[in-house]
């Protein structure tokens, strides 16, 4: 039977064994990677649905694809400055402060989210020129990225509440939530991107009665999909979590108790999502100019390789809450095994996943678009792609087992370092000469670097020095 983590045993200085810590580990991280896999499945149908109205298409949301995710990514980075003091507070069995802190986390969310989504519509119009586009293409990518970035809110309140049932250790409601914003998502899509015809999702094809929005349509269908999933995610968090529901009195003022440790957090993640996010955009940029093939081929490809991302963020996620409750209850000890352990199973999960990308990269590029240019060269990047994945593995797992601790600072220049000075330099000498297959060699490489530096980061054990928050 597997190990069930009890916060109060650990406090009283129970060690599980290795094989109870592993089963910890693979049953925390199960319900996150149903909830990755849900997010997976969202973008190969998303994918699939526009790929279905041709190259052009897709191009126009690949243009604007990573201005997105830096976006989301800082709502992200803003949640987990809240999130890892709940991991602690909920380890230090101070469940009351970890009421206030959800309190004071929903209303600077809240905030932060709308100056995001602020600052996203204010951009969107030329946006497409600033990364280069073909003029083709900026009209449905403006409207695409106008539209995502009202969707940010509700992303943000949505990183939020998963984030803080997670960290409460309530991995099964989030998870079952996430796959329902799936099915949500597909529904919405259905009535908004087509009209009254036929969509063909790999080889299968139905009758679809929509509105015809195309490329703007996809964007609304996320909006409304996000809103839905946000709204019954607070509610979980907010009234039926077994140590956050807010069932008594408490502060909704973000305090300066709760808002200091938060920024010490996420201040070194943010400052590494703003240049690993525009090291994502630099990157659209060098591909851009290798036409619209080569753009729609690198945004179906970064999809496609989602697959092998699902147990490298469940685990991540996982080990991000044990680390947190283990510094939370003074086991360091455990903190360093539970780490350690996470990491492993990441690369060795994730070696399976990119063998299974590299058999079968071209069945799944097929999935995605019926372009044979498209699926040709996306197949061929993907399969470069799959010898980084171990090493992709031991940088994100590590992440997430330093970020429990509150390291962020150190991981954030390593990431840094390596995005702009081995990815983005590479990707700028190649991709004249050998095109989208030099720049996806370039990513696999510093994928490659990165995840050494990791592993160097996590073994030295100095991120145990200072790991609590409160």
């Amino acid at each position: 039977m597997a190990y069930v983590l009890d916060i109060d045993a650990l406090r009283e200085g129970e060690t599980p064994s290795r094989r109870e810590m592993a089963w910890t580990v693979l049953a925390m991280s199960a319900p996150a990677i149903l909830a990755e896999l849900s997010t997976t499945l969202m973008q190969y149908i998303d994918a699939s649905m526009v790929g279905s109205l041709g190259a052009h298409a897709t191009a126009s949301i690949g243009i604007v694809e990573s201005t997105i995710w830096l976006l989301d990514g800082l709502a992200g980075c803003a949640a987990a400055g809240f999130t890892v003091q709940v991991a602690q507070l909920v380890g230090a069995g101070r469940d009351k402060e970890a009421r206030d802190v959800f309190r004071q986390a929903i209303v600077s969310m809240l905030v932060f989210g709308v100056l995001l989504a602020a600052f996203g519509v204010a951009i969107s119009g030329v946006l497409p020129a600033w990364l280069g586009a073909d003029p083709s293409l900026s009209e449905d990518a403006s409207r695409y990225f106008l539209v995502c970035s009202c969707a940010i809110v509700p992303i943000a309140l949505a990183r939020l509440g998963t984030g803080m049932l997670q960290c409460s250790g309530d991995m099964r409601t989030p998870s079952v939530l996430n796959v329902l914003s799936c099915v949500f998502d597909v529904l919405f899509n259905s009535l908004l991107i087509h009209g009254g015809d036929t969509l063909a999702l790999g080889p299968v094809t139905f009758p679809v009665r929509g509105l015809g929005l195309g490329v703007t349509g996809a964007a609304c269908g996320t909006l409304l999909a996000q809103t839905v999933t946000a709204a019954m995610l607070l509610w979980f968090a907010c009234f039926r979590s077994e140590r956050l529901a807010l069932r008594e009195g408490g502060t909704w003022t973000p305090q300066a108790s709760t808002l200091r440790p938060a920024w010490t957090v996420c201040w070194p993640m943010l400052l590494e999502r703003v240049v690993t996010s525009s090291a994502y955009v630099a990157c659209t940029a060098i591909v851009a100019p290798l036409g619209v093939v080569a753009v729609a081929a690198n945004s179906l490809a970064i999809t496609a390789e989602a697959v092998c991302y699902m147990p490298g963020y469940g685990i991540e996620t996982a080990a991000t809450t044990i680390v947190g409750q283990a510094i939370g209850a003074q086991r360091r000890d455990l903190a360093r095994s539970f780490a350690r352990l996470s990491t492993v199973l990441g690369m060795v999960t994730m070696s399976l996943t990119g063998g299974i990308m590299y058999v079968f990269a071209p069945q799944i590029m097929g999935m995605l678009t019926p372009d044979a240019a498209v699926q040709q060269l996306g197949a061929q990047v993907l399969r470069i792609e799959a010898f980084a994945e171990p090493l992709f593995a031991a940088s994100m797992v590590a992440s997430g087992a330093l970020r429990g601790a509150g390291d962020t600072l150190v991981p954030s220049v390593i990431s840094l370092a390596s995005m702009w000075g081995v990815r983005i330099t590479l990707m700028a000498i190649v991709a004249p000469r050998w095109g989208l297959v030099g720049v996806w060699s370039a990513m696999a490489f510093e994928l490659c670097v990165r995840g050494v530096l990791f592993l160097w980061r996590l073994l030295r054990d100095r991120w145990l020095e200072h790991a609590s928050l409160r």
